[in-house]
């Protein structure tokens, strides 16, 4: 395990993973269970994220950055974010542009998320490419590079294999900057472009030791091109479980839950914090674990 590399005085916050569906309801109550759950957030809590998916089979369904635009609005003391945003779904100059514009107009600002792509079924039902991982993470980094060309150039251009702009002016450029967030964590090219392109970076799911290994492999790109890996914020996605009885916890076979008792769920927190983690992002499965965390665990975290 790496040792921790960035403060860890530094604050710990949190946001709020927002639910995109729900088997069998309807888009105004998922939205209605959203609602309910941003406006029971502690204080500690500043961001709102969605991830980015076209379609859960025959279910209602939010997409990202429209319903990212609404909270804006809606909600103008948390910061937005998508928890990632498709490169492949939406041309990267017109992301770009979106984002300023959002960052532009809305109180608290945007994080803008990125990542490769992989739901294929929804390439397919939407008539995407579905090329190999290898081009994805590729179009990824064309993908990076020109937005953040977009944001620092006036005009921007670039000419890559698979995106090109040519004079391209994003005005007003954003002020303060977004931060782009990359999220994944293959370690040979995901953590590279990481590396190289992204102010946050997001690993999600995992156990800790599994988080320490890909910020190990992390930090050992940065150093191979000059970067100081405390320049990333490093933030953490995971549904939470919590309970006062062991036999209310939730815990999943695939993918790690931040679960167990409010003590139990603090420490966990705080090795996270160790290695570095400043922002944790929550699944919330219900209310009463909404609750629990906000009167148990956030308050011990200031």
């Amino acid at each position: 395990m790496p040792d921790a590399n960035t403060d860890t005085n530094a604050k710990i916050e949190f946001g709020l993973m927002l639910r995109p569906y729900k088997e069998g309801d309807s888009l105004r109550t998922v939205m209605e269970y959203n609602r309910a759950c941003i406006e029971a957030l502690p204080a500690n809590f500043n961001t709102l994220w969605l991830e980015d998916h076209l379609q859960w089979g025959t279910n209602d369904c939010l997409e990202c950055f429209s319903t990212l635009c609404f909270l804006a609005g809606k909600y103008p003391q948390f910061r937005v974010g998508s928890l990632v945003l498709d490169q492949s779904y939406r041309n990267p100059a017109l992301v770009a542009k979106m984002a300023a514009n959002l960052q532009a107009i809305a109180q608290s600002g945007m994080v803008l998320g990125l990542g490769a792509g992989w739901k294929e079924d929804e390439y397919i039902a939407y008539g995407y490419p579905f090329p190999p991982v290898s081009v994805r993470l590729d179009q990824l980094e064309e993908a990076a590079i020109i937005i953040r060309s977009m944001w620092q150039s006036q005009p921007a251009s670039y000419d890559g294999k698979y995106y090109q702009i040519h004079d391209a002016y994003c005005e007003p450029p954003p002020n303060p900057p977004i931060p782009l967030l990359i999220g994944g964590g293959g370690e040979k090219r995901t953590l590279a472009i990481v590396a190289h392109y992204a102010d946050w970076w997001n690993y999600n799911s995992v156990p800790l030791q599994e988080y320490a290994h890909r910020l190990d492999i992390l930090t050992q790109h940065c150093q191979q091109i000059g970067r100081d890996i405390s320049d990333i914020t490093l933030t953490y996605l995971a549904t939470l479980s919590v309970a006062e009885n062991p036999a209310r916890i939730i815990t999943s076979p695939s993918k790690h839950y931040v679960a167990g008792t409010p003590e139990q769920v603090i420490t966990e927190i705080r090795q996270f914090h160790a290695l570095g983690v400043t922002h944790f992002m929550f699944r919330m499965p219900d209310l009463q674990t909404l609750d629990l965390f906000a009167n148990k665990v956030a308050p011990y975290f200031g």
